[in-house]
């Protein structure tokens, strides 16, 4: 190779080198790493006590918060109670949580990082609006892509875990920075937000099923005292009951759950229409009536209604002492009370309809013939028996 090729080649790889250096300028966009470090507060100087609502939009949906009053509801559930300990939270992580890393970029690098705004084009972020009395947020923020960290290997074997998040100010212009805070439970799903207190059956005396489309399966069982066995009603002559089964039926509703809340429910759409009716009455004058529509999925669509019937005077004792009955009446009026607020606490249950999980309603939504024991084949006279191998 010659001078003159030499520096021909010299002046090529020149030109080559600053290509690719303006393209990864492009690339880079605006980035440029601030000197200012972590440390400060995401929210600044958030007053959490001003904060009368939040908001949770991303490209999966849409959540509202709002306090009504002294509580909390979930606005796409219909207003229903929503769980003050998890906003409580939610809202604290925003005015206690620090950047530990803080970062000069423009709008361009926004996507990369997925910390456009919702419906602001490609690399949509979680925005997120803690908004005061008058509905004006007192911080809005989008929560972008988690930072991740890889794992050496280890008894679980190697891979990346999530160690932080990008997040975005709206009010700043070209500030972003990274939070040890990954904020996971910040998402548009509004059934994670409710309040999930529920009824609970206590002491249960008898149980009664009725199916509006199958009469004939329906049934009732009973007992005498609580934690006795259950006997089944109407049993016939030819009819044995197979006391397992009675057993397996426990205490249906001691300690139910639910997944979500319909807000806008149709009966016909549900099954609700033509449901499967429980009735649950306690030794203690409840009266539990539970419809059940047409499983979907993991659940049934289940809504409830709750009466009571207590004893207005305690029956005094056939040796009760004088001296006594004044503590008694005190015991007697407590428990009252006690049966009157709980009435009073489950009956707002009965405004909304709920999703319950299987496992909380199959024990019971069985048909009558399902509690009888098995016939054994019997060979009528003078045919063999059937020989088995």
């Amino acid at each position: 190779m010659n001078r003159k090729q030499f520096l021909i080649l010299l002046v090529l790889v020149a030109v080559i080198g600053g290509a690719g250096l303006l393209v990864n300028k492009q690339r880079q966009g605006d980035w440029q790493q601030s000197s200012s470090g972590g440390g400060q507060k995401l929210a600044g100087s958030l007053d959490v006590n001003a904060v009368t609502a939040v908001s949770v939009k991303s490209s999966a949906g849409e959540l509202n918060l709002v306090k009504s009053g002294d509580a909390w509801v979930v606005k796409e559930r219909g207003d229903y109670a929503a769980n003050f300990n998890t906003i409580a939270d939610l809202i604290r992580k925003f005015a206690d949580v620090k950047a530990v890393q803080t970062e000069q970029i423009g709008a361009s690098q926004y996507a990369r990082l997925e910390l456009q705004a919702p419906g602001d084009g490609e690399g949509k972020g979680t925005l997120v609006e803690l908004k005061g009395k008058d509905g004006k947020a007192l911080k809005s923020v989008v929560l972008g892509k988690k930072q991740t960290k890889k794992s050496e290997g280890g008894p679980f074997g190697g891979g990346e875990f999530p160690v932080g998040r990008w997040v975005r100010d709206t009010a700043s212009k070209d500030t972003v920075v990274v939070t040890s805070e990954q904020f996971s439970d910040a998402e548009p799903k509004p059934e994670n937000w409710l309040d999930k207190e529920f009824l609970k059956v206590e002491k249960l005396k008898s149980i009664a099923v009725a199916y509006a489309t199958n009469a004939a399966s329906g049934w009732q069982v009973a007992r005498e005292t609580e934690g006795g066995e259950w006997k089944l009603a109407g049993l016939k002559p030819n009819e044995q009951v197979d006391t397992n089964k009675l057993t397996a039926l426990g205490s249906p509703l001691s300690s139910p759950t639910f997944t979500d809340v319909v807000a806008d429910p149709k009966p016909e759409k549900l099954g609700l229409d033509k449901p499967a009716t429980l009735t649950l009455v306690t030794f203690d004058g409840f009266t539990y009536t539970v419809k059940a529509g047409t499983a979907s999925g993991d659940n049934y669509p289940f809504t409830i209604s709750v009466a009571g019937s207590f004893p207005a005077a305690r029956t005094a004792g056939k040796d009760e002492k004088p001296e006594d009955k004044a503590k008694l009446d005190k015991d007697f009026a407590d428990a009252q009370k006690k049966l009157t607020d709980k009435l009073a606490s489950e009956q707002k249950f009965a405004k909304w309809t709920y999703l319950v999980s299987k496992w909380t309603l199959d024990s019971v939504l069985k048909s009558r013939s399902d509690f009888l024991a098995e016939k054994k084949d019997e060979a009528k006279p003078g045919e063999a028996k059937p020989v088995t191998k």
